[in-house]
């Protein structure tokens, strides 16, 4: 399956879903990051450092990352913006495609977000010149990356068993981020926390939450954890 997962800045899909990125890729999945902005600037890192950073972290979850490099802190729904990511949906044939939970303190989460919920329409469309043919991807699924203080209710929480260690290294692969920033070394914690909490609630040593705005279909009930 090609599954698309879209962040405003590298780290953002390590930390809100690195476990379940680790355990598509193992699961053969083709997965592709697009990063709208390359991160930068930020009070420790550099536009070289942070590509380094990000190239790091794609190979220890063993995917692939792109960027089309939207301005940091000034990402603005725009055609452009848009048609930008509907072209890598369609080159990339995503059948699944990820992006940050829709309420946030960050603009450009929130941008973000918007974008890609349009950009999946506009994927799509015929006689227009986006490249690669159209599609429109099955699935649109939210991860939490959020900068509000709020715990919404999941739709669903994937286990992640197993591949803690591998989220926790590239979350640790943006040493710019954090590691040299000592206020921000207890992030990896609390990630590792939060991933502990709602492995609880389904009975594993970790997890992660989505969140849909649209019924999501089951083909049977082999796939529930717990069952069976």
């Amino acid at each position: 399956m090609n599954i698309l997962i879209v962040g405003p800045h590298p780290d953002d899909q390590e930390l809100g879903m690195g476990g379940t990125i680790a355990r598509l890729a193992a699961e053969g999945h083709d997965v592709l990051l697009l990063d709208m902005t390359n991160g930068e600037p930020t009070p420790h890192g550099t536009p070289e450092v942070r590509a380094r950073e990000a190239a790091d972290a794609a190979a220890i979850l063993g995917v692939r990352r792109v960027c089309i490099d939207l301005p940091n802190r000034e990402i603005v729904h725009t055609i452009a913006a848009r048609h930008a990511v509907a072209g890598v949906i369609r080159q990339h044939r995503a059948a699944v495609v990820f992006t940050p939970y829709f309420e946030d303190a960050h603009p450009d989460h929130v941008a973000t977000t918007r974008i890609v919920e349009d950009a999946r329409f506009d994927a799509k469309l015929t006689k227009t010149d986006l490249p690669g043919e159209p599609i429109y991807p099955r699935w649109l699924f939210y991860y939490y990356c959020t900068h509000l203080r709020i715990v919404p209710s999941p739709s669903f929480l994937i286990d992640v068993s197993g591949h803690e260690g591998t989220k926790e290294r590239s979350i640790v692969a943006y040493h710019s981020q954090f590691v040299v920033p000592e206020r921000n070394r207890p992030v990896v914690e609390w990630v590792a926390a939060a991933n502990r909490y709602f492995g609880s609630r389904i009975g594993t040593t970790a997890a992660e939450p989505f969140f849909t705005r649209e019924p999501l279909g089951l083909a049977g009930l082999a796939g529930i954890v717990g069952v069976g």
